[in-house]
């Protein structure tokens, strides 16, 4: 009787032991899997601020390639505006063509005239080398524009009213060959040029200048267009 009772004691005592072992390991249980939650929580948000911080970082570096971008675009238009105004001294190759008035003697009832340089001769040597794919032009260092003015002056020649003797230096960047035969034409200003004895030297060069024009524009009357964007 008593070893009966004995047992059921002994049994409610292994089943209270074994359910504190296992409440005992499942709360060990939950205490990891909440532990290497939490850590998972913490690596995540860790990356998480890694990945804000990149991506902060990122973006302002893309405001700088646009701002850098927009800056190199806005510079590389007014360059090339300058240019079309001739504001900025060009390099290339092309020729050099220097003229010098004629020394041979008329002869009586010749007209004097015909053995000296004017600004037609000029006009018509310039018109050619821009004929022939001229991009830069210059006499005796002056730029000439589209407001550009060569004209007689007395016994001179005025160029952007500035006024010159001979001999005359024009400066031409382009393709040497095409400017020279330009000039070179059978018939052409060159050969009618040297019919009166007026001395022109052309020569081709790899590398010449052509200065930056040194006068300055108005415009007093003409304005741009309303409405006209381009």
């Amino acid at each position: 009787m008593f070893q009966g009772k004995q047992a059921k004691v002994l049994m409610v005592l292994v089943c209270m032991i074994l359910g504190i072992m296992l409440s005992t390991q499942f709360k060990s249980a939950e205490n990891a899997k909440n532990s290497i939650s939490q850590q998972r929580v913490e690596d995540l948000a860790e990356r998480l601020k890694t990945a804000e911080k990149d991506n902060f970082k990122l973006k302002d570096e893309l405001t700088k390639l646009h701002e850098q971008s927009g800056s190199a675009a806005i510079t590389r238009e007014l360059t090339n505006l300058r240019i079309k105004a001739g504001e900025l001294a060009m390099e290339g190759p092309g020729v050099k063509v220097t003229l010098d008035d004629s020394t041979v003697v008329s002869k009586p009832g010749d007209n004097a005239n015909l053995y000296i340089i004017h600004d037609d001769d000029l006009l018509r040597l310039i018109n050619e080398l821009r004929a022939a794919g001229a991009e830069a032009l210059a006499v005796n260092n002056e730029r000439l524009l589209d407001i550009s003015e060569i004209r007689c002056a007395g016994p001179t020649v005025s160029v952007n009213n500035n006024r010159f003797s001979p001999p005359y230096e024009i400066v031409a960047i382009g393709d040497p060959k095409t400017l020279e035969s330009a000039l070179r034409l059978r018939g052409g200003v060159i050969e009618t040029l040297k019919f009166w004895g007026i001395s022109v030297d052309v020569k081709q060069s790899d590398d010449l200048v052509v200065p930056a024009f040194k006068g300055t524009r108005r415009y007093d009357f003409a304005k741009v267009k309303v409405g006209d964007s381009k």
